[in-house]
């Protein structure tokens, strides 16, 4: 029931599902704006040569991650009512009969429902435009990888926002973190800056962060077929170097990521997010 109600709320408020989605939209506006064609001409200076496939190619590598980013920014404005009812129902809720265990599933459950549910809705929109635009239609094994990948970043991104909310005591609190992770995400995901044209420092960081893991499925499956027909005569340094700097794959040393290297990353830390975030309710319930 409690996982219905937070269900029920979320699409009940407009607003709440408009700021959940603004860094998606953000996202949008920036690749029709100047970020499409600053990364078509970058690709097409790259291979020499123009083609049609390279709008394609580069839609998909955005498009790949606004579908990530929206895994993350649609749990977190979910998690927000969890916050208000802390602030506003907290004493409704610990004198009810429930135990507090299920009432905390009961947030999470809620959260990653609603997570799905707009991460479905952002892939299948993602899917559509890149087929308009004469993308070609994912394969049956595709379009399972690509639902693996939603639900693996759906989990992980629910975990890491749930973490947070844990510590957030007032929801204007909780909304000024929010609106700090929205405007950040996009570069953690290396969206609006090639990942390969930051610092290295930065891109360690980029590297380690979980959610750019979903990102760079997203990508594999999504893109990786276009841009081996397209640098198909080019030399495989020049592949495997675009691949790094545009984050589709990332490099550890001398290993160099793979889609499931990037799910088994995702599967641990939604363990060791919940399992921190469960470690923390119940010292705090004990103290």
């Amino acid at each position: 029931m409690l996982t219905k109600r937070i269900v029920l709320l979320f699409f009940r408020d407009k607003a709440n599902v408009f700021f959940s989605l603004l860094a998606v939209l953000i996202i949008l506006a920036l690749y029709i704006l100047f970020l499409g064609d600053m990364m078509e001409q970058t690709l097409q200076a790259e291979l020499g040569f123009h083609s049609d496939k390279i709008s394609v190619t580069m839609t998909c590598l955005i498009l790949a991650g606004m579908v990530a980013v929206t895994s993350v920014t649609s749990c977190m404005g979910s998690l927000g009512i969890s916050v208000e009812d802390k602030e506003k129902a907290a004493k409704d809720f610990m004198t009810s009969p429930a135990p507090r265990g299920k009432i905390t599933m009961g947030y999470i459950l809620g959260s990653a429902v609603i997570g799905l549910i707009m991460t479905f809705v952002a892939l299948t929109i993602s899917l559509v435009y890149v087929v308009s635009k004469g993308g070609s239609v994912p394969g049956f094994t595709d379009f399972l990888l690509l639902l693996l990948t939603a639900f693996l970043s759906v989990l992980c991104g629910n975990s890491m926002v749930y973490m947070l909310s844990v510590f957030m005591k007032s929801q204007n609190a909780f909304s000024a973190v929010s609106t700090v992770i929205g405007t950040l995400i996009g570069f953690l995901m290396g969206i609006y800056v090639p990942i390969g044209a930051m610092p290295a420092a930065v891109q360690w960081v980029i590297k380690c962060f979980p959610m750019s893991h979903a990102a760079s499925m997203f990508r594999q499956v999504l893109a990786d077929g276009d841009l081996s027909e397209l640098f198909a005569g080019a030399p495989p340094e020049a592949l495997e170097g675009f691949r790094e700097v545009f984050g589709v794959v990332f490099t550890y040393g001398n290993h160099t990521s793979s889609f499931w290297f990037s799910a088994a990353f995702l599967a641990i830390s939604t363990i060791v997010f919940f399992a921190l975030s469960l470690l923390i309710v119940r010292t705090r319930k004990l103290g």
